[in-house]
Parts: structure tokens; C-alpha cells; sequence
């Protein structure tokens, strides 16, 4: 028994609890103007953070070092077909197809919420299996790579979701540019990317893409006006919640969700919304930091920045979106949006980042590492016997 505690104990020794501290402030900040907003979302609110606490425990203790030769290939092609079955037997909110229904309880999964883990997870099997050279990988290992990330971005782009297929290209590109690519490759992906630009903007934008580019280098949109009210009522200091007018009146459209740091600024001003965004760069800095500490492991590696970039697109894409710099594409601010799916899933990345920490050598999963410490404990015993 002694000796299956102090496993237990190695365990938690491990952890990254620095990372989960940080995250705590978004969760009540967050959880704060949800309340003031709509009590009803504040109780949903509570219960997305059970399940996500759950799917975070559980995503900790599964061996995933051990099961990942199998587990992640299934994994991904599964969430392929998941993809593919929008087409077929998605169900169509506000005009875009992203949802699928589960038979006889009425919910609804956005499988382009899944294929984000399953990409990253996709991304550190190979690339752990397949470790790049002093140069980064060449042409051939690139394009193996590239599959991966453009075959689910096509799919999710088609559905119509291409804010969604847009985070998960910078977050897979992102973690190949950390990994290593030869600096060739990137520099012709550059010239190809400049070149192509005005065409995929006429032939492969549909209109209302279009329309949302053409605001947010003109005139925003009246979501956008009506944030930029918000947060320009709010000042430095910020307003009481009767005076918060824009939200308490309805004026700022989806204040819960899309639109929630708009309402972060009304209510805590310039301060509140400043503290939102070190409290972001604090935990990407410090995920790249285990990226950095961990080099050699791999598939850490992987995991650690692939969440360090999916944070810092989505929070850089929802605050320029909301003062008007980049198109209106309906992306939530990570686990601070009001939201389910979305929380659950970077709370399954989360743990499994945890795990790959805490078990960062394979045989604590063997049960010959265990009779190993058990002969160790009793050859100390025997020692100090004598």
C-alpha cells in the first residue's frame, strides 16, 4: 500500500499547477458578468464547469502514452467522418450547417469543436514517432504534416465555418514553425500566400464574407458599433451594472458569448479589459515555457503549443473582431465566452497536457515499474536492517 501511494504521490508531483492557477481568475471573471447578464446562463454556466472539471480529471488519468499508437489515428479519422456527416445529416443554425443532432435527447455536437484536439493530437503522434532534424523537416515530412491540418480545414471551411477552419490552420502551422520546417519551405509558403490572396478573395470567399471584410475595413457593422459603444462608456475605471446601458438594454448583440469582452469593458473599463489579456499572455508565455522546458519530449511539446496558439488566435481574433480590425467570424473568447462545447474541449487539451506531463516517463504506466519501486523500498529496508 506504501508503496502505491508514493506512485500516486509522483504523480501529482508532476503537475503543472501553475497553469491551472492562472486560469482561475478567466473562470470567475467570466462566470461574474454571465451572472449579471442572464442568471439562467450563470446556472449553465456552473454546470459546463462540472463537466468540463470531469472531462479535465478523467483526460488527466487516462495513459495516453500508452494507447496513443492506436487510439489517436481512430480518433482522427473518426472526427473526419464526423465532419463529413454534416453534410449529410448536419442540422442548419442561422443559416450554416455545423451541428449534428444526437437521436432522442435533442443535442447537438459541432464536430469542428473536436477536430481541434484530434489535430493537435494527430500532429504530436507523428511528429514524436518522426522527430525533425537540426535543419527541421524537409519537403516530404512537410507535406505529410500539411494533410493533416488541410484535409479537416477544407471540410470545416466548406460548411460554412472558415473562423473555426482559419484557427485550426494557424494553430497547426504554428506548431510546425515551433517544431521545425526548413525556413525554404516557409519562405515559399509566403510567396505562394501573397500570390494567391486576391484569388481565393474573389473565387473562394462567398458573398457575405466578403460583405464582413469590406466592414471591418470600412464602416463596422452594427455588432461592432454597438461594441465599440460599450467599450468606450466604459472608460478607464469602468460602470456600475444599472449604468452598463449597452448590455442591461440589449443594445450589444450576443454580450454573453462573442460579444462578452465588449461588456467586460463597459463594466470594468480599460483595467478590466487589460487584466483579461495579461492574464492571456501569462498562460501562452507559460505554456510556451513547458514547450521550451520540454523540447525533447515531443509529443509535450506538440500539445503545449498547439493550446498556446489555439489561445492566442482566438483571443486575437475576438478582441480585433470586436473593435473592428478584423472581420465579424463568430469566435468566442476562450474559456471566457459563455459556452459549452467550446470550455469542455480546452479542458480535455488541458488535461491531457497534464498527463503527458505528469507521466513524462513511460514505465510509470508498466506494472514492472511498480514491482520495480516495490524491490527498491524493500532493498532500502533490508539495507538499513543490516
Amino acid at each position: 500500500m506504501e508503496s502505491w501511494f508514493d506512485f500516486d504521490k509522483s504523480i501529482f508531483k508532476n503537475f503543472s499547477y501553475l497553469l491551472i492557477i492562472q486560469l482561475i481568475p478567466l473562470f470567475i471573471i467570466s462566470s461574474y458578468l454571465v451572472y449579471e447578464i442572464n442568471t439562467h446562463l450563470y446556472h449553465k454556466q456552473m454546470v459546463y464547469y462540472f463537466i468540463a472539471a470531469i472531462a479535465f480529471l478523467v483526460s488527466v488519468f487516462i495513459p495516453w502514452r500508452k494507447i496513443i499508437w492506436w487510439f489517436v489515428p481512430l480518433f482522427y479519422i473518426a472526427n473526419i467522418a464526423l465532419l463529413v456527416g454534416v453534410e449529410f445529416i448536419g442540422k442548419s443554425i442561422l443559416g450554416a450547417k455545423r451541428w449534428i443532432e444526437i437521436p432522442g435527447i435533442g443535442m447537438t455536437i459541432q464536430p469542428s469543436e473536436f477536430i481541434k484536439v484530434a489535430v493537435i493530437m494527430m500532429l504530436a503522434y507523428l511528429i514524436s514517432k518522426n522527430p525533425p532534424e537540426k535543419k527541421g523537416y524537409g519537403l516530404l515530412n512537410f507535406i505529410k504534416l500539411s494533410i493533416v491540418i488541410i484535409i479537416p480545414f477544407i471540410i470545416i471551411a466548406k460548411e460554412p465555418d472558415l473562423g473555426t477552419a482559419l484557427v485550426l490552420l494557424f494553430a497547426g502551422y504554428g506548431i510546425l514553425f515551433i517544431i521545425g520546417i526548413n525556413w525554404k519551405i516557409w519562405v515559399a509558403l509566403a510567396i505562394l500566400a501573397g500570390a494567391g490572396a486576391p484569388l481565393v478573395y474573389e473565387y473562394g470567399l462567398k458573398p457575405y464574407q466578403k460583405i464582413r471584410i469590406q466592414d471591418a475595413l470600412n464602416k463596422p457593422s452594427y455588432q461592432v458599433q454597438q461594441a465599440l459603444i460599450a467599450i468606450g462608456s466604459g472608460g478607464i475605471e469602468g460602470k456600475s451594472k444599472e449604468e452598463s446601458t449597452q448590455t442591461q438594454l440589449k443594445f450589444l448583440p450576443v454580450s454573453s458569448t462573442d460579444f462578452i469582452f465588449a461588456y467586460l469593458g463597459e463594466r470594468f473599463g480599460f483595467k478590466g479589459m487589460m487584466t483579461v489579456i495579461a492574464i492571456y499572455i501569462l498562460v501562452i508565455f507559460n505554456l510556451l515555457y513547458i514547450s521550451t522546458k520540454h523540447s525533447k519530449d515531443y509529443l509535450i511539446k506538440t500539445f503545449a503549443t498547439g493550446i498556446a496558439f489555439l489561445l492566442f488566435v482566438y483571443m486575437g481574433v475576438n478582441i480585433y473582431m470586436i473593435i473592428g480590425l478584423a472581420p465579424v467570424v463568430g469566435l468566442p473568447l476562450p474559456m471566457f465566452s459563455h459556452g459549452g462545447t467550446s470550455f469542455i474541449i480546452f479542458a480535455v487539451i488541458f488535461g491531457i497536457l497534464q498527463n503527458l506531463i505528469a507521466f513524462k516517463d513511460y514505465n510509470r504506466y508498466t506494472s514492472d515499474s511498480k514491482i520495480t519501486m516495490i524491490s527498491k523500498k524493500s532493498n532500502q529496508r533490508s539495507n538499513k536492517g543490516l
